[in-house]
This record gives structure tokens, C-alpha cells and sequence, in this order.
């Protein structure tokens, strides 16, 4: 069922409508290289095929994960022949992810000189997967997840088509189409393979008994096992966006998208000790003083999962990240250790001022380490001394918000540095 025409593939309107750069290109006989990013089922493989055909070009696919440097050295060598013959060549990298940055690299002169018209797919972010130099000499094209109704015009078409499963008297209600397409999250391979799969069980119980006409309903998806779940991955980019939206959501203090980001990350089968650090890291940087119950509360969904497991400890992730969406936010004690890390990379080592200093030791008694030293303790809870070096009397890293229980901390510092004489030194 792999479409024949541009024409016939759907799906990546941006790139393919009437107004699409690719659909232009090739009305134009013009193809340059190309590095297609998508989803697994999104159609790069095929997009290849097709492109190279529209311009009447030789295909060359070759695959990371198989061939090195010797096999494209080859083809390199035939497409170099073509050329001399007039022929273009559509060198097809699948995976080109999978290539070091020396055989990327070998790839260079050959896409440079027009030797070959590089069409590279990949499923990994080019931006981290693929060197600079050859990323500037290709248009970078992002294949987005194939659309529902896309899904369902794939289906539909393959069991009118001849080549699909016209002539075997196979019908199939709407509802299934649509079951299908939903359970292939946007990935046309595995809707095909998922009908495939229901569709030979119906043919084949219709084979036994001839008064059986092949039907495919509900019940029929029951008896094959269908892909479930979101795509995701434990390292790459969809790990990476799906977290990113989590903690965003939670710092935007929207419970209902960090349940659903939550759930996202938990039905695609992430680790759930990752999950609950991240919701550790978010307490103690985002929440902080502003509500000093939500980093313990973190620990404890942590510690509920080291004891628990999945998927009862999903209840306690879902307690927290609620709690810390609610709670008010601060980054005051973050943004304050970064400014002071700041400071002590600037000045270096600044003496301890010699009151503060320990004079547990003779020697350091002798030299009056600690003798002015004025304990708060003594004085009723506070005293009026200055902590910091000499240099930097005056300079505020912390800077407390107004939000939830920090407006009470802020009153209080505020009212320190007033009787200190502390102004602020920048």
C-alpha cells in the first residue's frame, strides 16, 4: 500500500499543499538535500521514493544502522557514473542519526559537489543527532504525526485498493476505522499493520465456513493484539518534550495539563524514580519558601515509589504534582544560590570575616579568631552583625517574593537589613 504519487501520500500538508516549499521544488525539477525529522509511520521513507521518482532521478537508499563508509563510497562511485551520463541521484540515508560524525562527515564533498542529492531521515532531533556542517547544506524538513482522518482515508483506501484487500469481499465498519487510527497514534505503519493483522483473523474464519461474510467489527478487534500507547522514548526527544511540558505545566500552576502530561508519561512506561526526582527538583526550585510543605511533600511521593512501585506510587506522583501545580511559586532561593556562585567565581576566596571564625584550635584563639563574635542566642534572637566579607557588606542575593508563605520571610528579611544598615549594594 506504499503510495505510488506525491499525490496519493497524505498527510505533511505544510510541506506538500499547493503552497507547500517541497510541492514547489519539485513542480520547479528543483530538489535539494533534505533531512527529514519525524515519528516513526510518518511517511520519510516513502516521501524519498517518491521525490527522486518526481524528478526522474536514480534511488540510492542505503541504512545507517547496516552500511558504512565502503558501501556509500560505492554508490558514490555509480552515482559519480550517472552523472557523466546525464543522470541525477537521490542518496537515501535512513537513520542517518546512526552515522559518527566521520561518516557524516564523508558525506560532505559528495552533497557539496552535487555528486549526489542527499535525502537523510531520521527520528532523532537533527539539531543533537546530526553535525552542524552537513545540517547547512540540507533544508531541514519536520514530518509531523499523521492526522486521524489521514488514518482513516490509509484504511479505507486499503480495503478498496487491489493491491489492499479489494476482491476479498472484506468490509469493515466506520467505527473500527476510526479504533484503528486512534490506536496508531499518528503512525501509518502501524495502522496498516494493526488492520493487517484483524483483517487476516476475519479472512481466515471465513475460509473455514463460506456463510461467514468477512466482516470486520468491534468484537473482530478483540481477537489480534493492537499497539498501545503514546510514543515515547527514554533518552531522546519525545522524553525530553513530554517532561518539558510537565514541569511547565506545573510551574504555570495548571494541575489539569500536568495530570495529563503525568498520565502521558506514565502510560508510554517512564521510569517513575525519574518522574518523582523531577518533582523533587521542582519543589525545592520552583515552589521553595513559598511554601515550605511542598518539598517534603515531594519526598514523600519519591519515597512512597522506592516503597510502593507502580502503579500504585502513580497516586502519590499525582498527589504531589497537583499539590506543587497549586502551591505558590519562587524562585528566590535559586535565582539567589546562582548569584552568589556568581559573586564567589568573581572575588574568589574572600577572607572569613574574624568574628565568624572558628577558634576551637590555641592558635587560632591567640590570634583573637571569634573573640568579637556576638551570639543571637544572647540577645534575645538577633543582633545587628554583618556575615558577609568586608567587600561585600550590603550586597543582597536572596530576594524573597510576595507569594504564599515567602511574603511572611520577605517582611523579615526586610526589616533585618533595615536595622543592619544594609543598603543594597547591587
Amino acid at each position: 500500500m506504499r503510495p505510488r504519487t506525491i499525490d496519493e501520500l497524505v498527510g505533511q500538508p505544510h510541506w506538500l499543499g499547493p503552497q507547500g516549499f517541497l510541492r514547489k521544488a519539485l513542480e520547479n525539477d528543483r530538489l535539494p538535500s533534505l533531512i527529514l525529522w519525524g515519528p516513526p509511520g510518518t511517511g520519510k521513507t516513502t516521501l524519498a521514493r517518491l521525490v527522486a521518482r518526481q524528478v526522474q532521478a536514480r534511488f540510492a537508499p542505503i541504512s545507517a544502522v547496516l552500511d558504512g563508509v565502503q558501501t556509500l563510497r560505492d554508490v558514490v562511485a555509480q552515482a559519480a557514473d550517472a552523472q557523466r551520463r546525464g543522470e541525477r541521484t537521490v542518496l537515501f540515508v535512513d537513520e542517518i542519526h546512526r552515522w559518527g560524525k566521520g561518516q557524516q562527515d564523508a558525506l560532505l564533498p559528495h552533497v557539496e559537489a552535487g555528486t549526489v542529492t542527499l535525502v537523510g531521515a531520521t527520528t532523532e532531533n537533527p539539531g543533537f543527532a546530526l553535525n552542524a556542517a552537513l545540517l547547512s547544506r540540507c533544508q531541514l524538513l519536520t514530518l509531523e504525526p499523521i492526522a486521524h482522518a489521514d488514518l482513516v482515508t490509509l484504511l479505507r483506501r486499503a480495503l478498496d485498493d487491489p493491491r489492499g484487500y479489494q476482491g476479498s469481499g472484506l468490509t469493515a465498519d466506520e467505527a473500527v476505522l476510526d479504533r484503528l487510527a486512534q490506536a496508531a497514534d499518528g503512525d501509518a505503519r502501524r495502522a496498516l499493520n494493526a488492520l493487517e493483522a484483524v483483517a487476516e483473523l476475519v479472512l481466515a474464519e471465513g475460509a473455514r465456513d463460506p456463510r461467514v461474510l468477512p466482516h470486520l467489527d468491534l468484537p473482530a478487534l478483540d481477537k489480534a493484539p493492537l499497539a498501545q500507547g503514546p510514543r515515547h522514548d527514554r533518552d531522546g526527544d519525545q522524553h525530553f518534550q513530554v517532561i518539558s511540558a510537565f514541569i511547565k505545566s506545573l510551574r504555570g500552576s495548571d494541575p489539569d495539563a500536568a495530570l495529563y502530561w503525568l498520565a502521558r508519561l506514565l502510560a508510554a512506561g517512564e521510569d517513575g524514580r525519574f518522574i518523582a526526582r523531577r518533582l523533587v527538583i521542582f519543589a525545592a526550585e520552583d515552589v521553595s519558601n513559598a511554601d515550605p510543605h511542598a518539598l517534603p511533600l515531594a519526598m514523600a511521593a519519591a519515597q512512597t515509589h522506592e516503597l510502593c512501585g507502580l502503579p500504585e506510587s502513580r497516586i502519590a506522583l499525582a498527589h504531589a504534582a497537583t499539590y506543587l501545580a497549586c502551591a505558590p511559586k519562587s524562585k528566590a532561593s535559586y535565582l539567589g544560590l546562582a548569584a552568589a556562585l556568581a559573586v564567589v567565581e568573581q572575588t574568589g576566596s574572600l577572607p572569613v570575616p574574624n568574628a565568624l571564625r572558628n577558634p576551637s584550635s590555641s592558635v587560632g584563639r591567640k590570634l583573637g579568631w571569634g573573640s568579637d563574635y556576638q551570639d543571637p542566642h544572647a540577645q534575645g534572637g538577633w543582633v545587628a552583625e554583618h556575615y558577609l566579607p568586608e567587600t561585600l557588606h550590603g550586597r543582597h542575593f536572596f530576594h524573597p517574593t510576595r507569594n504564599g508563605a515567602e511574603a511572611r520571610i520577605a517582611d523579615r528579611v526586610a526589616t533585618w537589613r533595615k536595622l543592619r544598615g544594609d543598603e543594597d549594594a547591587g
